[in-house]
């Protein structure tokens, strides 16, 4: 059956309101003018049976004193027939047009719900539009932002969303930092105040996603990762949780004296931002940047003083360490990389590549190959896997062998190497 034409402005003008209100006006049958109405914004025929379960006895006289009977009873339900009701309105003159008249008449104008998705959509993707403007780099994460509803869950209407994805924008545009700043200042400056991008707020969590797809950080939970991931882009709690773990680099009473001493130093973002420092290039022209604090250690274990310069990551890269390895590259120095043989040690890799130039160091598909062919009881690899840009094939050799290297387990390489500089 093909649905009713919607009621016009002028039918709803030709109701007697006074009759229809003693009609179809009474407490007992909201019930059925509300049925009536959402048919209509389904652009559904007014026609056919519409039931209410369990109605009271002032529901079930309202619809006998409309129908002029008693109306059909199964239980305790109650059932009216919408064209019967039609048929009355009409025939009585109190709503020549109808049904759908007497409800526009009653109720106000109806809109239909394809109309009303319409004009929500629209207001949606006018709320989005400013997503278009960011760099290719976050083309992908835009693009997934629009499907997995994220910003819908977070700003709930398009008329808060607006707002909330322009702000994202404007931040986003804006990073990395250069050099790192609170969290706090940046928001102030780019944003709507200090406390803009507190924890807990929607624009922090919408720019949380978005920075993690610029700079490839990794999934994670907790206070601590989002401290992290924040300052992957150069935004920090404060300026002194933010450390590099070095040895043997020069170029301060300070950075002397450990060196001297052949012991590890640990830097933090607030020295190398408001005391920048000058390490000296080193001879080799060439600093060794490794993962995991392990090899550091065993490094100045083994060779003291004379160990060649080194820098550890201790995991995702730090805004201090990051800091620190511009400094160094701005000058000339060659960096030169080795992290753990697995899914997250490539994702750190990345990260770290995507701030400053590297090399590997014995951080090949030749070298994972040669280090799991020896490996006893290495655990198997986990978590999704990733390119490797610096040597395709080691992404390869990681999914074929399936199984996790970690620095420690080729440290005696790794010594070797650093031992030859010594000589």
């Amino acid at each position: 059956m093909e649905a009713a034409p919607p009621a016009t402005p002028q039918a709803a003008e030709q109701v007697d309101a006074e009759r229809l209100g003693r009609l179809l006006g009474d407490p007992g049958l909201a019930w059925l003018v509300e049925r009536a109405r959402q048919r209509m914004a389904r652009a559904q025929q007014l026609a056919g049976p519409v039931t209410l379960s369990h109605p009271d006895e002032s529901q079930r006289r309202a619809a006998e004193s409309l129908l002029g009977r008693a109306p059909r009873s199964a239980g305790r339900s109650l059932t009216v027939r919408l064209d019967a009701v039609d048929a009355i309105l009409r025939r009585s003159g109190v709503s020549p047009d109808g049904l759908a008249a007497a409800v526009v008449a009653l109720t106000g104008p109806v809109t239909l719900h394809a109309e009303a998705r319409g004009r929500e959509e629209r207001a949606w993707e006018e709320a989005y539009a400013p997503l278009g403007t960011l760099d290719a780099d976050l083309a992908d994460w835009t693009e997934r932002i629009r499907k997995d509803g994220l910003v819908r869950r977070l700003a709930r209407t398009p008329e808060a969303a607006g707002p909330l994805v322009d702000a994202a924008v404007r931040a986003l545009r804006s990073l990395p930092v250069v050099p790192p700043t609170s969290r706090a200042t940046f928001a102030a400056r780019h944003l709507s105040g200090a406390h803009a991008l507190d924890e807990g707020t929607p624009l922090a969590a919408l720019v949380l996603s978005g920075l993690r797809s610029l700079t490839g950080f990794p999934d994670g939970a907790g206070a601590e990762w989002r401290r992290e991931a924040w300052a992957s882009v150069g935004l920090l709690k404060d300026e002194v949780s933010s450390t590099v773990l070095l040895l043997n680099l020069r170029g301060s009473p300070f950075l002397d004296w450990m060196a001297d001493a052949g012991e590890p130093a640990v830097l933090t973002l607030r020295c190398l931002t408001r005391h920048p420092l000058a390490p000296a290039v080193p001879t080799t022209g060439t600093v060794h940047v490794c993962e995991n604090p392990a090899v550091l250690s065993a490094a100045a274990d083994a060779f003291g003083p004379a160990c060649p310069p080194m820098v550890c990551l201790q995991g995702q890269p730090s805004a201090a360490a990051l800091t620190l390895l511009r400094g160094l590259s701005a000058q000339g120095v060659g960096l030169l990389y080795h992290g753990d043989f697995d899914w997250g040690g490539v994702r750190i890799a990345t990260a770290l590549r995507r701030s400053v130039p590297w090399r590997p160091w014995r951080y090949t598909a030749a070298h994972y190959r040669a280090a799991a062919a020896t490996a006893a009881e290495a655990p198997d690899l986990t978590g999704p896997p990733t390119a490797t840009p610096w040597d395709p094939d080691l992404a390869v050799a990681l999914a074929e062998r399936g199984i996790r290297v970690e620095e420690e387990a080729v440290l005696d390489d790794l010594l070797s190497d650093l031992e030859t500089h010594v000589r």
